[in-house]
């Protein structure tokens, strides 16, 4: 099953120590998260960042939800 984000957020080796971008772009899905998470709005990032769209925004969340879903492995 593809998901929503799939052609949104890419992982390239060569770009910021490949983590997770926006559409082959250098904002990381983490710096999204960082902008909403210190209170930042949808609209804010949007102004500050023109190249984005708000399914960018929304791409990076369903992305995070997906990631925290996965079971972590815990040491014993």
């Amino acid at each position: 099953m593809t998901k929503p984000y799939a052609q949104r957020i890419t992982l390239e080796p060569g770009k910021r120590s490949g983590h997770p971008c926006i559409r082959g772009l250098r904002i990381t899905v983490y710096d999204v998260l960082g902008y909403l998470a210190a209170g930042m709005s949808i609209e804010e990032i949007l102004d500050d960042f023109p190249m984005l769209t708000s399914e960018d925004i929304l791409a990076c969340l369903s992305f995070a939800a997906d990631r925290e879903r996965q079971p972590m492995l815990v040491a014993a």
